[in-house]
């Protein structure tokens, strides 16, 4: 079903005549056009998407040229937006308006009541999100494609890798080769620390020098038509002594007995016990803080998870990270990341760069 359409039975079912976005991510999501700016407003005819003068001419293009959503309509705003969106409710003889009170600030909520004060206007939790969650073949396509360039860009950066290069310059070289390969951006701020740093699951890279025989954690990924890319991995420059092995091919067991567990129907909870647990086992206990995974797509964040708490079922066509860890404060840390699609019969996964220890 078209985006728009999808959202429109759901928020009517609800008691509303139409649902207004005023964040880019949900608007991204119904009409297919990405903007930093703009209304998109959900209603029985049409799904309408009011853009001022720098993004109404692409707008019309991508309409005319079939890339956006086919029930979206494009309007150029050229005075007030509320002002707009009040003619246009008033012609389309709308008389309440739904909106995603998780998203819409207490002063937004107040002014969208103030300005239009001839219909009903209420919050819903949560109106795309549990719709974000499956993804469509053309989101797959897209997430994949990240995906892709996100691979290549690890595979280069094993030659860049060596003594006396800095966590930044490292950084640097892989969002280079991402947005030289195709990538409109990166998903997500680039992740490379070294040596004591990499005990940082969120480390920021520095100008800390790449030292011999130490491990270099490098967490990133592309992002395509709107959609992220995401991986992780761990590597040494130099050899790893025994313990950096034994933790290693810990976390490295870990994320492939998380991956075996992984299925339409499983809880996300489920997931995250099944690395836990081991980790837990090979003396690690407290040493793992984060959740398994996330979902990710249009953000790189998204639901569900797989994690302690979420005990509700993960479904088929959710693309979702596992990506165990142990952190040891003050020495080291190792994280491996692969992003995978959820089956019916287990899971596809999307993450094609070899997870065996690297000694370069």
């Amino acid at each position: 079903m078209i985006n728009g359409r999808a959202i429109f039975k759901k928020i009517n079912a609800q008691g509303y005549d139409a649902a207004v976005f005023f964040d880019q991510v949900n608007q991204h999501y119904i009409t297919g056009f990405l903007s930093t700016d703009g209304i998109v407003l959900v209603s029985e005819q049409e799904t309408a998407l009011f853009v001022d003068s720098r993004y109404y001419e692409a707008a019309s293009l991508a309409k005319a040229n079939q890339t956006m959503q086919e029930d979206v309509s494009p309007y150029l705003l050229s005075h007030r937006a509320l002002d707009k969106l009040n003619d246009y409710i008033a012609k389309k003889s709308i008389t309440s308006l739904a909106y995603d009170k998780t998203l819409v600030t207490v002063s937004q909520a107040e002014k969208l009541e103030k300005e239009l004060p001839k219909i009903r206007v209420g919050g819903l939790l949560d109106i795309c999100s549990p719709e974000r969650q499956i993804k469509s073949e053309r989101e797959i396509k897209s997430i994949k494609a990240a995906q892709a360039i996100t691979d290549a860009a690890f595979t280069h950066i094993l030659s860049f890798i060596r003594a006396g290069r800095t966590e930044t310059e490292i950084a640097a070289e892989l969002e280079y080769f991402c947005r030289k390969n195709g990538s409109a951006g990166m998903a997500f701020q680039t992740i490379v620390v070294s040596g004591k740093n990499s005990s940082l699951p969120h480390g920021v890279p520095s100008d800390t020098t790449i030292t011999k025989n130490s491990f270099i954690t490098m967490d990133f990924g592309a992002k395509l038509d709107g959609y992220c890319s995401d991986m992780t991995r761990t590597v040494v420059l130099g050899k790893a002594d025994s313990e950096m092995r034994h933790v290693y091919n810990t976390v490295l067991e870990a994320q492939r007995l998380a991956l075996c567990c992984v299925k339409s129907g499983v809880t996300g909870a489920e997931v995250d016990r099944a690395a836990r647990n081991y980790i837990n086992s090979n003396g690690y206990e407290g040493k793992f803080g984060h959740s398994t995974g996330h979902s990710l797509g249009l953000e790189i964040h998204e639901q569900p998870r797989f994690s302690s708490a979420w005990s509700e079922k993960i479904l088929a066509g959710t693309v979702m990270t596992v990506e165990p860890g142990v952190y040891l404060p003050g020495k080291y840390g190792v994280r491996i990341e692969d992003m995978v699609l959820v089956t019916d019969a287990g899971c596809e996964n999307l993450t094609r760069s070899d997870k065996q220890l690297t000694e370069l």
